[in-house]
């Protein structure tokens, strides 16, 4: 994750962080905290994150109509 240049550091500037977490919960905190500044270091499994195959649920086969 990588933080955006601001006008001003957040309150966790200069903190580094590994994240190690999984799905949903555990990286919507290690963006948040590097929303706040810190530097966060995302450690996957191999094969990457469960969440990023999750996808919303389709009503129907021809969700292209």
């Amino acid at each position: 994750m990588t933080n955006t240049p601001s006008a001003k550091p957040g309150p966790l500037s200069g903190l580094k962080v590994i994240e190690l977490a999984h799905v949903m919960a555990g990286p919507a905190c290690g963006r948040l905290l590097s929303d706040l500044g810190a530097d966060v270091i995302k450690l996957e499994r191999p094969g990457g994150e469960d969440s990023r195959h999750m996808a919303p649920p389709y009503l129907g086969t021809d969700s292209a109509a």
